[in-house]
């Protein structure tokens, strides 16, 4: 299957470009590279909470599930209550068994290294502009006092193929492109089958969700988080939840950064060779009448070594209503608890706002009588 890197027409580029505007910055990579860092520029520095793990929480507090892709696949009942325990406890999983070849997880990797390995005048032709979301840089970013996370990222369209944008594609680099491309169908065939497991958890059939949502949409987000002599000052990626449907973390097999907020603290989630991290959206939280909330999470840097990611993000279309579906109401045990909003709104708020926890959650949340 060979999907074209597109250039759309007049009012699909509108489209897509109306998300939301983010500032350019400068790049942290270069930041780190161009001499020895006496002290941390004072955008990057924040006010972080503290991270310890604490001591009053039980060891199985301290590890996120773990789903067997490959027997979720097989309708196997007992994995099917587990990711229900799973996305109702934490929100967060790790997947295994999930059945991509090795070696295209291999070159996904090589190329976003091969990326960001690039020198920044060659980065900086695939840089994303102020109104658009795709690109190298960063996002939400919405004014010059604002404090900047300690991370540069490429950001990419994937599916469908109308939605790309060709002018963000390093295609220079060889075997970019078909590397992007395979990872982003193996990704796609993730997502169907864990949106037809969510489906039966919400009392659907496989279908139902996507009779009612369509196919779901893909942008990929390549992150790359440089050491830091100060990793107690800054944040990779301030404390957020993904509007999504739900989103696949490939993270680095060596260096530990994702956290995620669990019964009042944060959590480390170390890195499971070979599998990925999955976690709710916004959308899923919606959808179900907050059954499945999306979870709060932020990245961590450290002074030894860079660390990188691939972030799959699987959405609806902008057109989408959203909304919680009625077989997730129950007017005396589980009331509506959020209002109908088109995705395109809702990402579009969200892209107005610097990243502040959850706090976009309650632009749709009801308020209770």
């Amino acid at each position: 299957m060979d999907l074209k890197v597109e250039n759309a027409g007049a009012y699909k580029e509108e489209k897509l470009g109306s998300w939301g505007k983010s500032l350019p910055v400068p790049s942290v990579q270069e930041i780190v590279m161009n001499g020895n860092l006496q002290s941390i520029p004072e955008r990057y520095i924040h006010e972080n909470e503290e991270s310890p793990i604490p001591v009053n929480l039980p060891d199985s507090d301290l590890e996120i599930p773990v789903i067997d892709f490959s027997l979720l696949a097989k309708g196997d009942e007992d994995e099917l209550k587990k990711l229900d325990f799973a996305l109702k406890e934490w929100g967060f999983f790790h997947m295994i068994n999930h059945g991509i070849r090795e070696e295209v997880l291999h070159k996904m990797k090589e190329a976003v290294s091969s990326f960001f390995e690039l020198p920044l005048e060659e980065k900086k032709k695939y840089a994303k502009q102020e109104n658009e979301t795709q690109g190298y840089g960063q996002n939400f970013v919405l004014s010059e006092h604002q404090k900047l996370d300690w991370s540069d990222m490429l950001y990419l369209f994937t599916i469908p193929p109308e939605n790309r944008k060709s002018k963000f594609w390093p295609l220079s680099l060889p075997s970019f492109k078909e590397a992007v491309d395979e990872y982003s169908i193996e990704m796609q065939k993730i997502a169907e089958e864990l949106s037809a497991n969510f489906s039966v958890l919400m009392g659907l059939d496989r279908n139902g969700l996507k009779r009612l949502q369509g196919e779901l949409n893909q942008g990929i987000r390549m992150n790359y988080y440089p050491v830091c002599p100060r990793p107690d000052l800054v944040l990779g990626a301030s404390p957020h939840s993904d509007a999504t449907t739900f989103t696949l973390v490939q993270q680095d097999d060596d260096v530990t950064g994702l956290e995620i907020r669990h019964k009042g603290a944060w959590i480390p989630v170390k890195p499971m060779p070979n599998s990925f991290v999955v976690n709710v959206g916004d959308t899923t939280e919606i959808q179900s009448n907050g059954m499945y909330k999306s979870i709060e999470h932020k990245v961590m840097t450290n002074k030894e070594k860079p660390r990188k990611s691939i972030v799959t993000f699987l959405f609806p279309d902008d057109e989408q209503e959203i909304g919680p579906l009625e077989s997730m109401i129950n007017d005396s045990h589980r009331p509506r608890m959020y209002r109908n909003i088109k995705f395109g709104e809702y990402i579009r708020e969200l892209f107005a706002r610097k990243m502040e926890g959850k706090a976009l959650i309650d632009f749709v949340k009801l308020q209770s009588k």
